[in-house]
């Protein structure tokens, strides 16, 4: 098998196990229409956590693996978030009567998402460096 077949293997694997996580945690809450959409909130951030933490190890401290970027960014953080759903999620909140609502979630979305990935960056070079 090639580089390449092994890299579209781990995107496969990573990708199949974040779409399951994130149905999961949209199984396990779910979100009446008109109300803060949580589920994939959640998600979204946890992605952000995740994928920064993962990018900073992998490219800056730890000598780059052939896999681990595909299985676990690629992959896993590309199919536990979701950018299409929360675009979705937005404009229900808003047809549900919900403006204000709707723009406090982008906005949220948008402001904890790079406030996790800032964090997570952080501490993923602190580990090394402090």
């Amino acid at each position: 098998m090639t580089i390449a077949h092994m890299r579209v293997f781990a995107i496969l694997a990573g990708g199949a196990v974040g779409a399951l996580a994130r149905a999961g945690v949209a199984r396990a809450v779910p979100t009446a229409p008109g109300h803060w959409p949580w589920a994939t909130f959640s998600v979204n951030i946890a992605g952000a956590l995740i994928l920064a933490w993962l990018t900073t190890r992998l490219t800056e401290i730890v000598a780059p693996a052939l896999y681990w970027r595909f299985l676990l960014g690629t992959g896993f953080c590309g199919a536990l978030t979701t950018f299409s759903t929360f675009q979705i999620e937005v404009i229900k909140l808003a047809r549900h009567g919900q403006p204000a609502l709707a723009a406090a979630y982008a906005g949220a979305s948008i402001a904890a998402g790079l406030a996790a990935a800032i964090v997570a960056t952080l501490v993923a070079r602190r580990r090394r460096y402090g």
